[in-house]
C-alpha cells in the first residue's frame, strides 16, 4: 500500500539564462505526477540543480524529457563555470524515497542510460549505485577530464561511456556526455551547540564524520601531523559511516552547529547520527540543543526516529504516524530555532498535499462520512462502510494493546503489548485504505457504462472492461473480509492478556470486524452474481463463505473471553 517514490535531482550546465533554465523546468513539469520542489540557478558555477520527486515511471519520463530540452538549448562548446562538468545534464541522480529500494532505482538509472544514449545519442556513464564497475561509483572518476577531456576518453575500452560510445563527433561536442547513477537520499541537518565555538564545533565533527580527522604525534593537538610512505595524511576514521561533517558559526542564531550531510542513512540514521553528536558534545563539556533539517527528508528518518525514542522510554510503538513523528520532532529538537511543520519538510506530506482530485473518504469527519454515506450518491456504499467497520475494530484492539503497555505495574510486558498494538495499527492502515479502495472499485464499473457500444468490437471492449471491473469490485471486498479477519489474533490476544478494565472495548472490537466480514461477503456476492465467468464467481463465493464461518467461530471465542473478565 506504500506508495512508490523516488526524486531526481539532475544538474544542468546552464545557471545564468532565466530562459533556458524556464525552459528545462517547464519539459519536467509536463508529465503528470511529478512535483518540482525546487530550481536553484548559481551564476559563477553557471549551474542549475533541480529536485522533483514523484512516481518512478513519472520521475524517469520527465527526467528524459529535460535531458531532451537540456541538449537542444546548452551547446557545451561555449560553456564555462566553477564547477566541475561534462555535459549539458552533467549529472542526473535517481533517489529513492518511499516503497522503492536503491537497487531498483540503479536499474531505473541503467534503462534510462540507455534511452538517452539511444534516442538522444549522447553518451552516458553510469555511475554510484547503478555503476557496472566498481571504480565508477565515483562520479569523479566518470568525469575525470570534464568537458575537455571527453575527446580523449570516449571510444577508448576503458575509458568511454557505458552506453552511447563512439570516438568524440560534432553530436557529443555540443551535448557533452551525462552520468545517470542512483544514490541514497542525502539528509542535510546541524546540531546547534550551546556555544559560540566553531574551533569545538569542528571538533566534535570530527568525531563524528566518517573522515574523520589526522593524526598526530603523540596523539596531541599539538602534535606533527602524520602523513603515510606516499605523503599521504594518515586518517583516524570518525564515528559514523556514510557522513560528512564540519563545524560553523551562524550570525543569525548566534550558535555555532555541527553541519552534517547523511549520504547513506540506511547505514546511519538520523536519529543515530543524533545520539552520537549528542555523545560527542558531552565528552567536549558541550550540549546539543536541537537540530535544524535543512531542505527536506524522507518520512521514514522521521518515523524510524520517533520509534527508536518511544523504544528507549519503553512505549507502545502501535500509535498513529503523526504521533510517532511528533515524538520525533521533540525528541531531537527539530522546532528549536523555527516551527517544524511536517508537511512542509517531509517528501511524502509534501506530495499528498499537492495531489489534485484527492479527496478520500477517510479524510472526511465522522459525521461527513456519515452523511457522505446517506447522500443520493450510490457511493460510498455497505463495501466502504464494511472496511470502516473493520478498521473501527482493529482500532479497539489498538487502543487496548497500548492502555495495556502503559499500565502501572506492567512496564516489563511494553513490548508484548507494543507488538500487538504494532499489528493492530498496521490492520487498521490497510482496512482504512479499502474504505476509499471500494468505492474506487464501484466508481470502474459506473465508468464502463460510459464505453461506446455502436459496432462489435466496441461491445466486445465494453464487455471484456465490464468483466474486469466486476471481478474487480469483487475482489477488493474479499480483501476486505480477509484483513478484517486478521484482526481476530490481535483482538483475542488483548482480550486474554490485555488490561481487564478494557475487556469490553476488545469486545466491540470482534463486533465490529465480524460485521465488517459479514457485510464484505454481501457485496462479494452481489457482485460476482454479475460476472460471466460462473466459475470464478462461484470460487470468489466459496472463499467469502469459509472467512465467514471463520470469522463467526473466532467472533465467539473472542465474547466468551471477554464476558469471563465481566463479573457482576
Amino acid at each position: 500500500m506504500e506508495k512508490r517514490i523516488i526524486e531526481c535531482v539532475p544538474n544542468f550546465s546552464e545557471g545564468r539564462d532565466k530562459d533556458v533554465i524556464k525552459s528545462i523546468t517547464d519539459a519536467i513539469e509536463t508529465v503528470a505526477g511529478v512535483k518540482l520542489l525546487d530550481v536553484d540557478p548559481g551564476e559563477a558555477t553557471n549551474r542549475t540543480v533541480v529536485t522533483f520527486v514523484g512516481e518512478p515511471e513519472a520521475v524517469v519520463e520527465a527526467a528524459f524529457r529535460s535531458v531532451k530540452r537540456a541538449a537542444e538549448l546548452i551547446d557545451m562548446r561555449g560553456h564555462h563555470g566553477a564547477h566541475p562538468r561534462m555535459g549539458a545534464t552533467d549529472v542526473l541522480p535517481l533517489v529513492p524515497v518511499a516503497g522503492v529500494t536503491l537497487e531498483e532505482c540503479a536499474e531505473m538509472a541503467r534503462a534510462l542510460g540507455k534511452r538517452i544514449a539511444d534516442e538522444l545519442g549522447i553518451p552516458v556513464y553510469s555511475y554510484e549505485a547503478a555503476a557496472f564497475t566498481p571504480e565508477r561509483k565515483n562520479l569523479a572518476v566518470c568525469r575525470a577530464g570534464e568537458y575537455e577531456g571527453l575527446a580523449e576518453r570516449l571510444g577508448k575500452p576503458g575509458k568511454g561511456a557505458d552506453f552511447g560510445d563512439r570516438p568524440f563527433d560534432e553530436a557529443a561536442a555540443r551535448t557533452g556526455a551525462t552520468a545517470v547513477g542512483a544514490r541514497d537520499f542525502l539528509i542535510a541537518v546541524n546540531f546547534n551547540l550551546n556555544t559560540t565555538s566553531t574551533r569545538r564545533a569542528n571538533a566534535i565533527a570530527f568525531d563524528v564524520r566518517e573522515k574523520g580527522r589526522q593524526a598526530r604525534e603523540g596523539g596531541k593537538l599539538t602534535g606533527k601531523p602524520l602523513t603515510d610512505a606516499n605523503g599521504k595524511p594518515v586518517m583516524i576514521p570518525g564515528l559514523l559511516k556514510g557522513t560528512k561533517a564540519i563545524g560553523w558559526y551562524i550570525d543569525e542564531y548566534g550558535i555555532a552547529q555541527v553541519s552534517m550531510n547523511i549520504t547513506d542513512s540506511a547505514t546511519t540514521p538520523l536519529h543515530v547520527a543524533f545520539d552520537t553528536v549528542c555523545e560527542a558534545a558531552r565528552k567536549r563539556g558541550i550540549r546539543v540543543t536541537g537540530t535544524e533539517i535543512v531542505g527536506l527528508v524522507p518520512k521514514r528518518a522521521l518515523v524510524d526516529a520517533g520509534r527508536f525514542f518511544l523504544a528507549r522510554q519503553q512505549r507502545s510503538l502501535g500509535i498513529p504516524e503523526h504521533e510517532i513523528v511528533r515524538i520525533a520532532v521533540k525528541s531531537m529538537g527539530l522546532d528549536e530555532l523555527k516551527p517544524f511543520d511536517p508537511a512542509e519538510k517531509v517528501v511524502e506530506y509534501m506530495l499528498a498535499a499537492e495531489e489534485e482530485g484527492s479527496r478520500k473518504l477517510i479524510d472526511l469527519t465522522c459525521r461527513g462520512l456519515a452523511e457522505e454515506t446517506a447522500s443520493e450518491s450510490p457511493a460510498p456504499g455497505g463495501g466502504s462502510i464494511s472496511a470502516y467497520m473493520g478498521a473501527l475494530g482493529a482500532a479497539l484492539g489498538t487502543m487496548v494493546a497500548n492502555l495495556s503497555a502503559h499500565k502501572a505495574g506492567w512496564d516489563d510486558r511494553w513490548e508484548e503489548f507494543s507488538d500487538m498494538a504494532e499489528r493492530g495499527q498496521k490492520l487498521m492502515g490497510e482496512l482504512l485504505h479499502l474504505v476509499d479502495e471500494d468505492t474506487a472499485a464501484f466508481n470502474r464499473i459506473m465508468g464502463v457504462f460510459g464505453m461506446p457500444k455502436g459496432t462489435e468490437a466496441e461491445k466486445k471492449a465494453r464487455a471484456e472492461a465490464m468483466e474486469a471491473a466486476t471481478l474487480y469490485a469483487c475482489e477488493v471486498p474479499l480483501q476486505t473480509m480477509a484483513t478484517a479477519y486478521e484482526t481476530f489474533a490481535v483482538l483475542r490476544d488483548v482480550a486474554e492478556k490485555g488490561n481487564p478494565a478494557s475487556a469490553s472495548d476488545a469486545g466491540v472490537g470482534a463486533l465490529a470486524a465480524r460485521a465488517a466480514v459479514r457485510g464484505a461477503g454481501l457485496n462479494v456476492r452481489i457482485n460476482a452474481a454479475g460476472l460471466a465467468d460462473k466459475e470464478a464467481a462461484a470460487e470468489l463465493v466459496r472463499k467469502a463463505e469459509i472467512i465467514e464461518a471463520a470469522a463467526e467461530v473466532a467472533e465467539n471465542d473472542i465474547l466468551q473471553i471477554v464476558n469471563s473478565h465481566i463479573k457482576l
